[in-house]
């Protein structure tokens, strides 16, 4: 671990670009370190490397390839201790904007101009100081069952995460990905009960994900919905996987076709897309884009979508967090879920607050 800190370190003093990531539920960090401050995209003629895609498809995303960086591999010791909320000063004038904005995106859903809109928000923290090497172990420790991951170019800062939600899983043939839409407060010691609202957000996620889908999979399965935790907070799951029809489409190519999912825009797209282009006071930026790295190796290709995550400039973190919306949404009740999710990026800066 010590030499992957060391690398970042040098390379962020540098202002030269990296990636260091790890899988879900492994303590194995792996890092890319390119060896220049060239901008480099993603295309299927490229091999391993590691993609990093905005929100707004038309923005244009990034790729660290393997063949011009250093790659390295270290290990963290995973905790086991439950994470404890940290209470900062709820801002009235952000609260009161972001229930404004859930109004307004109920009211075009009551319009029947969408189904559901995906809202978001951005919460600047002010940090007291920032050690990269002590954020980077509690991000990979705190967070065991996300994919995580800390990015770093010149033309995009430096971002880190912990998402829990794939994108697509492929090795060849088989391809999988997951509707994660719904969500509660992660209470250990109660049962989980999903309303009517929060199972009707998940199937409009899974139906739209299906229906798109079902021109490039064949032997398509959905899976029961189950609970997953991630973190502080619990969300419905739904397993969509299948074989990719040869010919049919590339990986990029049925990233393109998904993203952005109804989980994190809404349905139907284009409108969901108008609105949040439209209503939102802040560039998303790579929040909600997808990321993660390329392997057409044995062991395949994993992408993840940008969730839980947070921009660092200027001795201050940029959080952001969103929820989805249909007809039965409650606004008050809609903020406290965005508050509950920023508690993910909240734990990894507990010593910098």
């Amino acid at each position: 671990m010590e030499g992957i800190l060391e690398q970042v370190e040098k390379r962020f003093a540098k202002q030269l670009p990296f990636v260091i990531f790890s899988y879900p539920g492994n303590h194995e960090i792996e890092g890319f370190f390119q060896k220049n401050k060239a901008r480099y995209k993603y295309n299927d003629a490229l091999e391993n490397g590691f993609i990093f895609q905005p929100f707004n498809a038309d923005r244009g995303g990034f790729f660290i390839p393997q063949a011009q960086s250093e790659y390295q591999k270290g290990s963290v010791e995973l905790l086991d201790a439950p994470a404890e909320k940290i209470v900062i000063p709820e801002a009235k004038v952000e609260k009161e904007a972001y229930k404004h904005l859930v109004s307004k995106a109920i009211e075009r859903i009551q319009r029947r101009k969408a189904q559901k809109i995906v809202t978001s928000r951005c919460k600047t923290i002010a940090l007291n100081s920032l050690s990269l090497p002590i954020l980077i172990q509690r991000l990979f420790q705190l967070n065991p069952t996300a994919f995580r991951y800390v990015w770093f170019h010149p033309d995009t800062g430096l971002w880190a995460g912990a998402t829990p939600e794939l994108l697509l899983h492929s090795d060849g043939e088989q391809f999988q990905t997951m509707a994660l839409a719904g969500t509660k407060e992660n209470d250990r010691f109660l049962k989980v009960l999903w309303t009517e609202k929060e199972r009707e957000e998940h199937q409009l996620v899974v139906d739209d994900i299906v229906s798109r889908l079902q021109q490039i999979l064949s032997v398509l399965k959905v899976s029961k919905s189950t609970n997953h935790a991630a973190g502080l907070v619990v969300h419905l799951r739904t397993d969509i996987s299948g074989c990719i029809k040869k010919g049919k489409a590339s990986l990029y190519q049925i990233a393109q076709t998904l993203h952005p999912t109804p989980a994190v825009c809404g349905t139907p797209r284009k409108d969901a897309l108008k609105f949040i282009l439209e209503m939102e006071d802040f560039d998303r930026e790579f929040y909600t884009g997808f990321l993660g790295p390329t392997n057409k190796a044995s062991s395949g290709t994993q992408w993840f979508v940008n969730l839980r995550c947070m921009k660092l400039e200027n001795q201050q973190a940029h959080i952001f967090v969103g929820g989805g919306i249909t007809q039965g949404s409650v606004p008050e009740a809609e903020w406290l879920e965005t508050q509950n999710k920023i508690q993910t990026m909240l734990q990894v800066l507990q010593p910098f607050l």
